[in-house]
């Protein structure tokens, strides 16, 4: 377990690496020049010129990616370019909010796409087989604004049950959570109805029927621990997305969390920010796979053991 931790995390660290080198790469291959920005229509050629100097901007690509290099070893973010402030903290105000948005959203897709799916699989080639894998397709499909704006429509608006917008309470948290767990549940549905119907196929599952076992005791004990693997491996793709691909559901919900400050980040050309949050990003993505690989052999011995 210590020798496939080590290799995990080099592994890692090398993808960040990558990850940072091509995002720093193209967010200054970007036309748009953050000095002009800066310094305003107005601003003369001199003023953007020492605007561009004073932000390091005109020194070569690979000097300024060796300076960020440097100063990421050492947990600095860089300083943003238009809040005048280092982005460390900004993220880090930010992040606990999109924590929470985060587990209640993946809490949620996997409770209604885990129970989906092994009603679909139960249910194979039946109504309700067909009606889930109808409902999962719309809801992978549908685009976020429009399922946001829908529950804000009908149970805020409409019933007065949760609040509109906001952050802070459990009741806050609900509509968002919800809208992404709908969006999300699909997939899940989709993978653990294929899981599980493999499952369901296997000797040891016909063993267990032949002593006489419950439906319900077949299903929990025997059949999902295998089949619910694939789901756990999505978690982790799923927190960066969540982290960083929340942009819509906070932005509806006005829910403070660094998707807001992203999209706010990608509107002024505030490089360093961009820079910061994708990394974030991509961290949690690693993280999230690192530790499903780690949680696998737990529900599995067959992994342990291999």
């Amino acid at each position: 377990m210590l020798a496939l931790l080590a290799k995990r995390l080099v592994q890692s660290a090398l993808i960040l690496l990558g990850v940072a080198a091509i995002t720093f790469v193209l967010l200054y291959a970007l036309p748009a020049d953050p000095a002009v920005l800066l310094a305003g229509r107005s601003a003369t050629a001199q003023t953007v010129a020492n605007i561009r100097h004073q932000l390091g901007l005109d020194q070569p690509l690979l000097v300024q990616f060796w300076h960020y290099l440097g100063n990421l070893l050492q947990g600095d973010l860089g300083r943003s370019f238009t809040q005048k402030t280092d982005v460390a903290p900004l993220i880090l105000a930010r992040l606990p909010a999109t924590l929470t948005l985060m587990a209640a959203g993946i809490a949620m897709e996997l409770v209604i796409g885990v129970s989906l799916g092994i009603l679909a699989a139960l249910r194979r080639g039946g109504l309700v087989d067909r009606l889930v894998m109808s409902l999962s397709f719309v809801g992978v499909s549908t685009p976020q604004f429009l399922v946001a704006l829908l529950l804000l429509y009908v149970f805020a608006a409409t019933l007065g049950w949760f609040p509109m917008s906001g952050y802070g309470t459990a009741a806050h948290i609900v509509l968002p959570a919800a809208t992404l767990g709908i969006l999300g549940a699909g997939w899940y549905a989709r993978i653990v109805r294929s899981s599980m119907i493999d499952v369901l196929n296997q000797d040891y599952v016909r063993t267990a029927r032949a002593k006489g076992l419950s439906r319900r005791r077949i299903v929990l004990r025997h059949a999902l621990p295998n089949a619910i693997l694939p789901a756990i491996a999505m978690i982790g793709i799923d927190i960066g997305q969540f982290m960083s691909g929340v942009v819509v559901v906070e932005a509806v919900y006005g829910w403070p969390g660094i998707g807001q400050l992203a999209w706010q980040a990608i509107q002024q050309v505030d490089i360093p920010i961009i820079m910061g949050v994708t990394l974030v990003s991509a961290a949690a993505i690693v993280i999230g796979n690192l530790v499903a690989d780690l949680t696998a052999p737990l529900i599995d011995p067959r992994i342990r053991a291999g």
